[in-house]
């Protein structure tokens, strides 16, 4: 059964030492580990979260989290230094808190988040973008591989990003290459509520003998006020762990069912 996670910012952003009480919460809803965000420096102690995690008996996969100042996909040369830079320290936070994935945005140039439109570029300057996400994921990696940490490169949809932006890459064409999966809604709510067939997900997955980690980050709340969009994260204002209970058990016998289909 593939280990089925819950991400940190569920309950919190930024997740900080006062929150780890919430990893044994995680564990009684029937979660196997958290999708932690990388730590900016000095916003957690490492070896502390990686005591707690494990007096809760949870894993822990991180996401990375890019922005414009350090960017792969850059032709300014600071900014994709600092691109490279981040991914080595997100894997040395990946080692010291005992976890094997980093994955997320990795190629950078966010848009939305970033809180900016994509700008068309000359075919020249794309592919040269390609071309610095390589080396840069490269290094980076290379960095990483040393720990036994992978880096996993998450494509996201046109309004995300403008670099990696289609699934042709994922699930059955991308076979052997996946090593993390987040289990989302169309609509970013709980799993089982909105209109993602999920036997046909869990079919490929199977049918691609996917093992690794699922995660869930079910953002879309009961907040339905004006001009707020399902892009921006909101605190939650009540408490969701029946529904979170019900989301991890949804995923995990449709993983289950799908073994057993004829």
């Amino acid at each position: 059964m593939n280990p089925i996670g819950l991400i940190s910012m569920q309950y919190a952003r930024p997740f900080t030492a006062e929150h780890f009480h919430l990893f044994r919460k995680m564990r009684e809803l029937g979660f196997d580990f958290v999708e932690l965000l990388v730590p900016e420096p000095g916003e957690i102690n490492l070896a502390e979260t990686r005591r707690a995690l494990d007096d809760a008996g949870l894993g822990v996969v991180l996401a990375a989290r890019v922005n414009m100042q350090r960017n792969l996909s850059s032709d300014e040369k600071n900014a994709h230094r600092a691109g490279i830079d981040y991914l080595r320290y997100t894997a040395d936070c990946a080692a010291e808190l005992g976890a094997t994935v980093v994955g997320g945005p990795l190629t950078g140039n966010p848009l939305v988040f970033a809180g900016r439109a994509p700008l068309p570029v000359s075919e020249d300057e794309r592919l040269a973008r390609k071309d610095r996400c390589v080396a840069g994921l490269q290094e980076a990696g290379d960095h990483a591989a040393k720990m036994g940490i992978l880096l996993a490169v998450e494509p996201l949809n046109r309004f995300e990003s403008d670099v990696l932006c289609t699934t042709q890459q994922a699930i059955r064409l991308g076979g052997d290459h996946l090593v993390h999966f987040q289990a989302n809604e169309n609509h970013r709510g709980f799993p089982g509520t909105g209109s993602t067939d999920w036997v046909a997900v869990c079919r490929a997955l199977h049918e691609v003998n996917y093992k690794g980690p699922i995660s869930l980050e079910p953002f879309r709340r009961n907040d339905d006020r004006f001009g707020v969009p399902f892009a921006q994260w909101r605190p939650p204002h009540e408490d969701e762990s029946e529904r979170l209970a019900a989301s991890a058990a949804f995923i995990k016998s449709h993983l289950i069912l799908t073994e057993y289909r004829r």
